[in-house]
């Protein structure tokens, strides 16, 4: 093999492309940060606006992809490559890939059916399809739930637009149901008290013209009679009101002796000695683990008075590590030095 003509085939072509190499790097470098720096301000611009915050989110995700396409253009442009023929290429390549993804396109346009028609702002709570949580995030294809017990579920936009959707956070307020079983013997006036004073009792609850308090007896069970109970709150304060009303009247049917009905179940008395065996070792001694708090820097969403913090902050970061070493570099050789010392003067000994 020739290496020298290969070697020189090389050079030649760097001499000759050199500028063209430099100027679509420096253009790769140049246009990324370009494609940050104004899809920020387009987002705080947006922001400002009026348009809800998933829609201002969708619109920043459209705007990034066609700001990086236009970037690839230029690159390929300055690599000399013929646009026209790439575009045409494209073109067929996004049709065969469009009848392939027929599925994904359908998620994309029930997407913008999403954003268009407001069906729902970030931070709803939702049931749709059997799952509910919260909404974090809507992009092109999937919209993104965090669970009240912290699981992320990703569901197609397809399946929100095609099922029914359960917001119960589009309104101020919320109606906070309750059924009481009772025994048949129980005065059914003193249960319908109970249950309207210990609402009454509580300030989150809504008690006007609009919202009344309700307690009334609905069923007639075979061991019990129910009673259906509602009042209203602020969506926010759901829960709280839910389990305060709940402990409250138990506690207030003990206090007025309404009974609740039990099931009747066989009982048998066991007269043999239960051994359960068990470790007697006691538990461990608690050990609070460390957690490295990872600090997430995005140029996009960041404004320049974080951006040159960071930048400040980073710097301050190295030079304390650089000093760090610097300090341990010494203690490690003055005590290999104190070490020599001693064993220098054990030999002279």
């Amino acid at each position: 093999m020739d290496w020298n003509g290969t070697w020189e085939t090389i050079v030649n072509f760097f001499r000759s492309n050199g500028w063209k190499i430099f100027a679509f790097f420096a253009t790769l470098i140049l246009g990324i940060v370009v494609v940050k720096l104004l899809v920020n301000v387009t987002r705080r611009v947006l922001n400002k606006t009026k348009m809800e915050k998933i829609a201002v989110q969708f619109l920043v995700g459209v705007i990034k992809v066609l700001l990086y396409l236009i970037l690839v253009l230029i690159l390929l442009s300055i690599a000399g490559v013929q646009i026209t023929g790439i575009i045409t290429a494209l073109s067929a390549a996004l049709l065969a890939v469009g009848m392939a993804l027929e599925n994904n396109i359908a998620n994309l346009a029930n997407g913008i059916v999403i954003v268009s028609t407001k069906m729902f702002k970030k931070g709803d709570y939702i049931s749709v399809d059997g799952v509910e949580g919260s909404i974090i995030n809507i992009n092109f294809l999937f919209t993104t739930l965090i669970t009240p017990d912290n699981k992320k579920i990703t569901i197609p936009n397809s399946a929100i637009v095609n099922n029914s959707v359960t917001n119960v956070s589009a309104n101020s307020t919320r109606r906070v149901d309750f059924t009481f079983a009772v025994a048949y013997e129980s005065d059914t006036e003193l249960v319908k008290k109970i249950v309207i004073d210990v609402m009454r009792s509580d300030g989150r609850v809504y008690e006007d013209d609009t919202h009344t308090l309700f307690c009334k007896l609905k069923t007639l069970n075979s061991s019990s009679i129910d009673f259906f109970a509602n009042c209203w709150c602020d969506k926010e304060d759901y829960w709280d009101v839910y389990y305060y009303i709940i402990e409250n009247v138990y506690n207030e049917f003990k206090k007025y002796g309404v009974s609740i009905p039990y099931n009747q179940v066989e009982v048998r008395n066991r007269t043999d000695k239960v051994v359960m065996p068990f470790n007697e070792k006691p538990l461990q001694a608690r050990v609070i683990k460390k957690r490295n708090k990872k600090e997430i820097f995005d140029l996009e969403t960041a404004d320049f008075a974080e951006i040159i913090k960071h930048r400040r902050k980073n710097k301050k970061q190295k030079n304390l590590e650089i000093k760090t070493k610097t300090d341990e570099t010494k203690v490690t050789v003055k005590v290999h030095q104190d070490d020599k010392n001693l064993t220098d003067e054990s030999n002279e000994k």
